[in-house]
């Protein structure tokens, strides 16, 4: 028996968007889960599982993602349009407020709804992303995405993943590699084992400024005066520790948390990474 139910949302320009709903309190804001650039839902299940009955978690996939739809046009595969998707699946949950978790992409939208929709938020957690984003990050990101690769067996796409994100994980195992692999690809109509996402998202990323489109400084100021967590691995490319220090300075009410022997980005299945979500939770109420 699935622990959630599999829900649908429009987004403004009609295209039919994906959830996880697992059901917990109601009384308690829920969990929204946002996930990275490529990735979907499934990265979240080990959390969902672990906080559902307690906490009701919700986990999209994003436009162009998983189960949902495919845009007609490209140019909408950017944080602004996420966002805005986003702020379409409160008004047609009547959802009012969330706890929310950010992983990469995924943070730069809880980032833009502080801009936007401060009181959406009740607290967040922003796993391994921020204002700026390291450029050898960035590139090592734009040299993968969107490249149509498939592969035989789902042996093959753990080893593929090995090789562009074992310095991220040097702690894994191939049992990891593979449930990595499972979360993040599909097995196609020719039984040939691809990414779960559609490859035209690489487009208006690859050019500049597409990996945030604003100065997410001021956005960041949206947190202010929230709960938040500041996750970063401590093998990441993409967070500099310079600038997780500079975020703390900037949220009076903000945690920061180093996961160790991790890069981008932790999978929260981590202890020191479970610790902090629970500690976040706890001052949420």
């Amino acid at each position: 028996m699935s622990l959630y139910q599999d829900r649908t949302w429009t987004s403004r320009d009609g295209l039919k968007l994906h959830y996880r709903d697992y059901p917990g309190r109601d009384d308690r804001p829920p969990v929204l889960c946002l996930p990275g650039l490529t990735r979907n839902a499934r990265d979240f299940s080990h959390v969902a599982e672990r906080l559902a009955g307690e906490w009701r978690v919700l986990c999209p996939d994003l436009r162009g993602r998983g189960e949902s739809a495919y845009a007609k046009d490209s140019a909408s595969y950017n944080p602004l349009q996420y966002a805005d998707d986003i702020a379409m699946l409160f008004e047609e949950t009547g959802i009012e407020r969330v706890v929310a978790i950010g992983t990469s992409l995924g943070g730069l939208l809880v980032m833009i709804t502080a801009m936007t929709a401060p009181q959406r938020l009740a607290g967040a957690l922003l796993n391994d992303v921020g204002p700026e984003i390291d450029p050898k990050g960035l590139e090592r990101i734009r040299d993968y995405v969107g490249q149509a690769r498939s592969f035989e067996t789902w042996m093959h796409a753990a080893r593929a993943i090995e090789e562009t994100q074992g310095s991220a994980f040097p702690d894994y195992t191939i049992t990891d590699w593979l449930a990595m692999a499972k979360r993040c690809m599909m097995v196609g109509g020719n039984g040939r084992i691809h990414f779960d996402y559609d490859m035209k998202i690489a487009e208006p990323f690859a050019q500049p400024g597409g990996e945030a489109g604003v100065d997410m400084w001021p956005a960041l100021a949206g947190l202010k005066d929230k709960p938040v967590t500041l996750l970063r691995g401590e093998l990441s490319d993409i967070l500099a520790p310079a600038t997780l220090i500079r975020m703390a300075e900037a949220l009076p009410l903000a945690e920061a948390v180093t996961v160790p022997r991790v890069g981008h980005a932790p999978m929260l299945d981590e202890p020191a990474a479970m610790a902090a979500i629970d500690r976040l939770l706890a001052r949420v109420g």
